[in-house]
């Protein structure tokens, strides 16, 4: 488990300083299968044992831009939120794992970014949607009136040749989301694109890596969705 907590954190040194291609060469096929994060799950389920969550939670869940927000709880307050993204995770991963990071929490409300990942290992967006509604079958299993919020996949520096897979993705996604009323878009894509000028977002948004999200990137986030969580559910 050691071993594999040391990988996840030698994967973001190395891709803050520029060298991300040979992790990915090194570790990328290993980080497509759901027991390459088992080490991560397993810490989650170790912190709950020992201070267990209340139940009823808004729970975010996805890849490493959910991980990363350190400022998630202030951000949201005085919604009360859960964070168990992790690691590299691709929208496959996140239903693998469901029954451990989803449903012993009862959230309220599910808030998902994945897809990010899964297109820039070369899947396609009617993967990634096959995942995503299998998710939300999945959990509605247990709560069938569960609200679901898929934030977008986001435009990146570094996979910017790869917005345009990623854009119909959202797109897709957001067809299946007009179709059903408990599953709803929070689109952090236009106002990360507008910063852009009609190109890449700027550089402020990212880590020197062109993925993964600064401050100012997250807080841009944060106008996006908390509104609207407050809006849909209440400070409760």
């Amino acid at each position: 488990m050691l071993k594999k907590i040391l990988l996840s954190v030698l994967a973001l040194i190395v891709l803050i300083v520029g060298g991300g291609a040979i992790y990915l060469s090194v570790y990328g096929d290993a980080m497509q299968e759901p027991a390459f994060w088992e080490s991560e799950i397993e810490a989650f389920e170790a912190a709950d044992a020992t201070d267990p969550p209340e139940p009823g939670s808004i729970l975010f869940t996805g890849s490493s831009s959910i991980r990363l927000w350190d400022s998630l709880e202030s951000d949201m307050a005085p919604l009360r939120v859960l964070n168990r993204g992790f690691g590299g995770a691709h929208m496959s991963h996140v239903v693998h794992f469901a029954d451990r990071i989803i449903t012993p929490y009862a959230p309220r409300a599910l808030v998902v970014y994945a897809g990010d990942n899964d297109i820039g290992a070369g899947k396609t967006p009617g993967t990634v949607v096959a995942d995503f509604e299998a998710l939300v079958a999945h959990v509605r299993r247990d709560q069938p009136e569960l609200p679901i919020y898929y934030i977008t996949i986001k435009p990146s520096r570094l996979r910017w040749e790869q917005w345009p897979t990623m854009d119909e993705t959202n797109a897709r996604i957001g067809r299946v989301a007009d179709a059903d009323p408990g599953i709803h878009v929070l689109d952090i894509g236009r106002p990360m694109l507008e910063l852009g000028a009609g190109g890449a977002p700027p550089s402020e948004l990212f880590w020197l890596d062109g993925l993964h999200l600064t401050d100012r990137g997250y807080a841009l986030w944060t106008e996006v969705v908390r509104p609207r969580l407050l809006a849909d559910l209440g400070t409760r």
